[in-house]
């Protein structure tokens, strides 16, 4: 046998175990995007072609890639394809400010770019990275007069590709929605990937149903790819919703039988008080994923009653996008204390809660919430410094500040950086137990507090409360609510009330924008 002939040994690289999957699938349903019904079997070919033509263009091994991709039946393909070439992908959100888009390009310094053309914010940040990095190849999903149509190239039964193109070490770099300081790019090596291939076998395993998803977040956050291929990797079928509504999203429900979808807490509130709810079939749903923020208990309560015990509240961020859950969320009357909680460790994540200092707290007491696990970040791309700070032997420091029980239930307080540190106060004031109370009240439907300067430059607590429509409450009566279940230190020194809350991009509220607010309308 000639060397030519040599077998060569199969690389390492998640892809090709998913693909091996997708064959297995077969014609079964993979994908559904508006129109668009992918199979297994087409979702595989899809891979392949493209692959295929990002090679033949010069498209290889340890290139960064910038994605500049409106949502499409072919985003999961896109990824697989480019992780099988062994590249680095940095997915844009289109609703980050536009100097956070210029900023993450010229971080993540892309060999290549790949756009969507028919979407004119798309074709401007575009036009700015081109003009910013000479010689970077520039490639379309979609017509265009300037730059090959990679969709155009996809042919009808693409081959595997030759194992010397597969790439060793697909990596992914994420946007981190913004909301927690200066621009970062959150690293995820191909390990990520092969955690996710290992949970979808063990749901296989367990004979769990493959899940039908729903969701309402893109390709360009951690929290859309996750779900996508663990349901993708399980066999089950990914719905991409296009734009967001109550009514469409109630209605795919009940439709296309969807078994599990993620929610934010202020999009779950809004769902459980609207009309079109109790005249929608939701008996399909296994799983309603809340998360992105800690969720009020008095609203969870509704959501119970409304849907039943389908509510599994998740952890997570971009850094470990699954660190608790706490599935079949219902009325425990021997913990009716659980309803605040945000659940166990899920998979092999290891929580420790430490004092500024880095020391454990004892069980009960507040602080840091520190987290390792398979699905933890590689670090932020670039920025070594940052890296340094937020991990600390293979320990992630989140941020957040919560405490656990005596049975191992974590319970989160508040952000870090939103500690209201007031004069008069023993200690740290934390926003959540304020926000529980004021919600609690039966005419509030939801509140955001957080801190704004005194007259010596201290912080004072101050309160944004949305009313229901009509209501007659007063800052007053908000207040001596919050004296009662609290005390003096966490009663708001000022109330507002607005029609709504402000929201990011991800359906979370926007204490920065809210502080903005407040601080151009008292002169600050």
């Amino acid at each position: 046998m000639t060397q030519e002939q040599t077998p060569q040994p199969a690389k390492d690289n998640y892809v090709l175990d998913a693909l091996e999957l997708f064959a297995g699938y077969g014609d079964k349903e993979a994908i559904v995007h508006g129109q668009a019904r992918l199979t297994y079997r087409q979702v595989a070919n899809i891979t392949r072609s493209l692959a295929a033509t990002l090679h033949e263009v010069g498209v290889q091994d340890g290139m960064g890639v910038a994605v500049l991709v409106t949502d499409c039946p072919e985003s999961a393909s896109l990824q697989l394809a480019l992780h099988l070439l062994g590249c680095r992908t940095v997915w844009i959100v289109l609703y980050a400010p536009y100097r956070d888009q210029i900023a993450y390009l010229e971080l993540s310094k892309p060999d290549v770019l790949i756009y969507s053309p028919a979407v004119e914010e798309r074709v401007r940040l575009a036009d700015d990275l081109i003009d910013r990095i000479g010689g970077i190849k520039v490639f379309a999903m979609g017509e265009s007069d300037d730059h090959q149509n990679l969709l155009a190239d996809i042919r009808p039964d693409a081959p595997d590709l030759p194992v010397e193109v597969v790439g060793t070490q697909p990596e992914s770099l994420f946007y981190t929605g913004g909301t927690t300081g200066q621009p970062k790019l959150v690293h995820h090596w191909q390990g990520f990937y092969r955690v996710m291939l290992f949970i979808s076998a063990y749901y296989r395993s367990i004979n769990e149903p493959p899940m039908r998803f729903l969701s309402g977040s893109t390709f360009s956050y951690v929290s859309g790819q996750m779900p996508a291929f663990l349901t993708l990797f399980q066999g089950g079928t990914y719905f991409a919703a296009q734009g967001w509504n109550i009514p469409d999203w109630l209605a795919t429900i009940e439709k296309e039988q969807i078994s599990s979808t993620f929610l934010t807490p202020q999009l779950l509130y809004a769902v459980v008080r609207h009309e079109a709810l109790p005249g929608t079939d939701t008996s399909s749903l296994r799983y309603l994923n809340v998360g992105g923020a800690a969720a009020n208990p008095a609203r969870l309560a509704d959501a119970i009653a409304a849907l039943g015990p389908v509510v599994r509240i998740v952890y997570g961020s971009s850094e470990l996008p699954l660190i608790t859950d706490l599935p079949f969320l219902d009325h425990d009357p021997e913990h009716p204390e659980r309803l605040k909680s945000c659940g166990k460790p899920f998979a092999d994540s290891v929580i420790e809660l430490r004092d500024e200092d880095g020391n454990a707290v004892p069980e009960g007491a507040p602080g840091e919430v520190w987290v390792r696990g398979s699905l933890s970040m590689a670090g932020y791309w670039q920025q070594p410094e940052l890296t340094r700070t937020t991990m600390t032997a293979g320990w992630v420091r989140t941020g957040d500040i919560g405490y656990r029980d005596a049975d191992g239930f974590l319970y989160l307080v508040d952000r870090l950086s939103d500690m209201i540190v007031t004069t008069g106060a023993a200690a740290n004031v934390y926003a959540k137990p304020i926000e529980d109370v004021l919600t609690s009240h039966p005419l509030v439907r939801s509140a955001a507090v957080f801190g704004v300067p005194g007259a010596e430059n201290e912080e004072l607590v101050h309160a944004v409360v949305v009313t229901q429509p009509g209501a007659e409450v007063s800052g007053d009566e908000l207040r001596d609510l919050t004296t009662t279940e609290l005390n003096n230190f966490y009663t708001p020194r000022s109330v507002e009330f607005a029609d709504e809350l402000p929201l990011t991009s991800q359906g979370k509220v926007d204490k920065k924008e809210l502080r903005r607010r407040y601080l151009q309308a008292h002169g600050h």
